[in-house]
């Protein structure tokens, strides 16, 4: 399961809390481009992110960083950007 979860990236917390679980990254995406705007914040400002949870998992639970994994085993991992900011 794909699950936004609130991570303020505080050393002392042993967990963040989920705020909603998902089948697939697109919804889970859509769900994080509306909490940034309904925080009115860019998305590192949010301190919620995209996280792959193996295992059953329910909105206002806490995971460690243990239980969790930036991507999805055999997810594409995307690598760079398409088009460079600079001429």
């Amino acid at each position: 399961m794909y699950a936004l979860i609130y991570d303020e990236k505080d050393l002392i917390k042993k967990g963040e809390k989920v705020i909603s679980v998902h089948r697939k990254r697109a919804t889970a995406e859509t769900a994080l481009e509306k909490r940034k705007r309904k925080l009115g914040r860019k998305v590192w400002e949010c301190n919620t992110r995209i996280v792959w949870i193996d295992g059953s998992i329910k909105p206002g639970d806490f995971v460690t960083p243990g239980q969790y994994s930036s991507w999805r085993p055999g997810e594409k991992v995307p690598h760079g950007e398409m088009y460079s900011d600079t001429d």
